[in-house]
């Protein structure tokens, strides 16, 4: 007698196969969708903070702050700083915003969050070495970090927050963010037009100006990953040797 399809292992292998696709659909729809009503909501905001005219500025900067602690990407509210203030001050105006932000995930992380943070990072051996290697020269490492694009902007502000990095130094190292953030805001200033956000912030790239800022960011990305692998790995090793007898 025939064995049932129902008993043959190929076919409980399509249906798991099936179910894991269908909610992993499920997921990126879902994902798809938040991104979508956070894009339209920052646009919103935007246009709000523009009609504020001079103290949209201590707006913008609130805003951005709140962004960066609730792990929202603030890579529009960058290029819109750009639409709205230019290259100049709006260069200013995100760099305040970005290392003020930072510093208030920086602060949570260390006494308020510290015992969650340090669960989320528990296993990924690359923070636990940029963790002993901060302890010997905080200032470069995060600095380094903060020039290279590898390392997750919002997390890595929680996840210093754990380590043994002064907030001195963790400040300090914060003008890494420099570059990146005068990119943006440059896209962002030859938009012009915070309604173009949503629908044309990579259109630009036509632009050979923009394409050389591109490619100089992404060549200093590169620089510093490199670096900041070397430089973990060479005080990784000088802690190991001072422990060993």
């Amino acid at each position: 007698m025939k064995r049932s399809k129902l008993n043959t292992p190929k076919f409980w292998l399509k249906v798991i196969f099936l179910i894991a696709a269908s909610l992993l659909l499920l997921v990126f729809f879902q994902h798809l969708s938040i991104h979508v009503r956070i894009s339209s909501l920052v646009q919103s905001t935007l246009l709000w903070v523009k009609m504020l005219g001079a103290i949209g500025a201590i707006a913008f900067i609130v805003i951005y702050n709140i962004a960066t602690v609730l792990f929202i990407p603030a890579s529009l509210l960058t290029l819109g700083g750009g639409a709205i203030y230019g290259l100049l001050w709006g260069s200013i105006y995100v760099f305040v915003a970005a290392t003020l932000g930072a510093t208030f995930a920086f602060l949570i992380g260390r006494y308020f969050a510290q015992k969650w943070v340090s669960e989320k990072i528990s296993k990924n051996v690359t923070f636990r070495a940029i963790n002993e290697a901060v302890a010997i020269d905080g200032f470069k490492i995060v600095l380094l970090t903060r020039l290279s694009p590898i390392f997750p902007f919002n997390m890595l502000n929680y996840m210093f927050g754990v380590t043994r990095v002064a907030l001195k130094d963790y400040i300090l190292g914060s003008i890494g963010m420099i570059p990146a953030t005068i990119m943006y805001v440059y896209l962002g200033s030859l938009l012009g037009d915070i309604a173009l956000l949503e629908t044309q912030p990579f259109n630009i790239t036509s632009n050979p100006q923009t394409q050389i800022a591109q490619w100089a960011i992404k060549v200093l990305g590169l620089v510093a990953t490199l670096a900041v692998t070397i430089q973990v790995s060479r005080l990784a090793n000088k802690i190991l040797a001072n422990k060993l007898p």
